[in-house]
């Protein structure tokens, strides 16, 4: 049985990832800040801040997936900080880090030198945001010390989006389906992450995923 903990795990997208996590009969934890609980009565809670977990609160886990977000403009920059710190506590073990990443940061060209937030159409409401997860990712692209897993989703990320069960990957680059969509629910994204703890096909990679 996986043991898999959840860092944010009260938010949306932590809470599907935890229900996903328990479908499959892993041992599941939710870490949670405050009055936070974890929904899912099959998932163990534990009330600690992300800035406070140490080494000893992720040892004997498979995996780590990290859920935390941010949205106002003071907060922004803890995508770098929060994300490091991660690291820094899980560095030189065997337990995987997978982030739930943003996709302001895929290559739109071969050669990969520009980004979707870079695109004049790319709404300046969201470009803080995807700036500082982009940076954070960079920075994450240079540990070597660290299994991680980067896993962006489409342009458009359903909250409430159905749960098809079906999804298509990609890489670093930016894509769309046959009807010309790049757009995936939170529940399908949450299938997807489980996956990739299952498959361990992008250990030190960023991948990417949408719905069919």
């Amino acid at each position: 049985m996986k043991k898999v903990a959840i860092v944010c795990a009260a938010g949306r997208q932590g809470t599907y990832l935890v229900n996903e996590a328990v479908s499959r009969g892993y041992d599941v934890t939710g870490f949670v800040r405050g009055e936070d609980k974890v929904a899912n009565p099959k998932a163990k809670t534990v009330v600690k801040d992300l800035f406070d977990l140490t080494r000893v609160d992720l040892e004997g886990f498979d995996a780590v997936i990290d859920a935390f977000g941010a949205w106002t403009p003071e907060t922004l920059p803890l995508h770098r900080t929060s994300l490091k710190h991660l690291c820094d506590i899980l560095s030189g073990t065997k337990v995987r880090l997978l982030v739930v990443g943003g996709a302001g940061s895929l290559y739109v060209n071969p050669e990969h030198t520009v980004q979707v937030k870079d695109l004049e159409s790319f709404p300046d409401a969201f470009k803080p945001l995807a700036t500082n997860m982009g940076e954070a990712l960079a920075e994450l692209r240079a540990r070597s010390d660290v299994q991680w897993t980067y896993l962006s989703p489409a342009g458009d990320f359903v909250a409430d989006g159905e749960r098809t069960g079906e999804y298509l990957l990609g890489g670093e680059e930016y894509f769309v389906n046959d009807r010309g969509e790049s757009r995936i629910s939170y529940a399908d994204y949450a299938i997807a992450m489980i996956d990739e703890i299952e498959n361990e096909n992008n250990i030190q990679k960023r991948f990417s995923v949408i719905g069919k």
